[in-house]
């Protein structure tokens, strides 16, 4: 059975996290990305920093997973982007058949 994740990732502005949305979906590497603002707290160089950022929430695939990572990582404005996959383990399976539907596999 195919696996289902949840990737997180950041960004300083919307209008790259907007570019970076367009970019995995046109690669089909994602069947969905939704942002949210938000307000990141977190230890960098030996300093407590706080920025605001763009939230990114991708539903794809496990098996696309590193063709996903490799897409972020090309692009991403951050020395260390926060690229993390969370497996899904339950949910709707006309969802699920969405998702096989409009990513490659």
């Amino acid at each position: 059975m195919e696996e289902f994740i949840i990737v997180l990732t950041t960004f300083p502005d919307e209008a790259r996290a907007r570019e970076a949305a367009r970019a995995l979906l046109e690669a089909k590497l994602a069947a969905c990305c939704t942002l949210f603002p938000g307000t990141s707290f977190y230890w960098w160089k030996g300093q407590v920093n706080q920025d605001a950022e763009v939230v990114m929430i991708i539903k794809t695939l496990s098996s696309l997973y590193q063709e996903l990572e490799k897409k972020l990582k090309e692009s991403h404005p951050y020395e260390v982007p926060e690229i993390i996959a969370l497996p899904i383990v339950a949910g709707n399976q006309n969802y699920f058949d969405w998702i096989k539907e409009v990513t490659r596999d």
